[in-house]
């Protein structure tokens, strides 16, 4: 792997796919990917409550960091998801909610005001889930914020036993539904050659890290990478919505400061998330 001169710019070169899987008579995930910021929503509530509540948040974020001049922070990020929290509860009146998961590049910049190495600013509520790919190995970047994780963490549960544990889809953290909100962080050193996956759990619940990680370094190409992920989460049985986002660091030209207009695509379904 080629390390980064301080100051080069980044940028993601990516590819995304949902489905509605094939339980589900509806989609309500809403997917976000630009040259710099990724994101996924899974909405919850039923109807067109979850599908309201994951646009509703990803159109928040992707306002707020256009606004931003593509610089998001933990603490713009914050302010930005307290906006969207709250617009969820008012459009759903409590009912709807959804989670989020997602990465945005940001440009390190000593104290010196001297740039230093890029970094990836992984956040994350819900069970939601962003990936870093890099040297052949897959890393589980985000943490869930849900029962099953709790129990693991304190040991009642192992692997195997959270993943046919009856709860293991109640999640203790959401946007919209007066629950805890709070965002987890995590910035991560780049060198420029990373693969990130951000999913939903209808990719996480269906499809193991190893097959997952197998799927990553056989397709290239980040758009078919996608494909394949959802297809394999389909075969697999396609329980709840599937929705993934592919995308590659890459070295942009010195002068790309990556600010594009962010594409969100969701579809709905009538189904709770259970």
């Amino acid at each position: 792997m080629t390390d980064l001169n301080p100051g080069a710019s980044l940028r993601f070169s990516h590819g995304q796919a949902t489905d509605r899987g094939l339980r589900r008579a509806l989609n309500e995930d809403s997917l976000l990917a630009s040259e710099r910021l990724l994101a996924i929503a899974d909405g919850m509530g039923g109807h067109e409550a979850g599908e309201i509540a994951s646009a509703l948040c990803l159109k928040i974020l992707g306002d707020g960091f256009m606004d931003a001049g593509a610089q998001l922070d933990p603490e713009t990020l914050d302010t930005l998801l307290v906006e969207a929290d709250r617009s969820i509860v008012e459009a759903g009146s409590g009912r709807a909610g959804t989670t989020l998961a997602g990465a945005v590049l940001i440009d390190a910049v000593a104290a010196s005001g001297r740039a230093e190495e890029p970094q990836l600013l992984v956040f994350n509520v819900g069970d939601s889930r962003t990936y870093l790919w890099t040297q052949g190995v897959l890393q589980q970047v985000s943490v869930d914020h849900s029962e099953v994780q709790e129990l693991m963490d304190i040991g009642e549960l192992d692997a195997e036993q959270a993943a046919t544990y009856p709860r293991r889809h109640v999640i203790t953290r959401a946007l919209g539904i007066n629950a805890n909100s709070q965002p987890d962080y995590w910035l991560v050193p780049l060198a420029g050659q990373e693969r990130i996956l951000v999913c939903s759990d209808g990719l996480s619940s269906e499809v193991g890290d190893a097959a997952i990680q197998e799927i990553l370094a056989r397709f290239p190409d980040p758009q078919q990478a996608s494909e394949e992920l959802v297809q394999a989460a389909l075969d697999a049985g396609g329980r709840d919505n599937i929705s993934v986002i592919v995308a590659d660091v890459e070295h942009g030209h010195p002068d790309d400061v990556g600010i594009t207009i962010p594409r969100i695509s969701t579809t709905s379904h009538q189904e709770e998330k259970s």
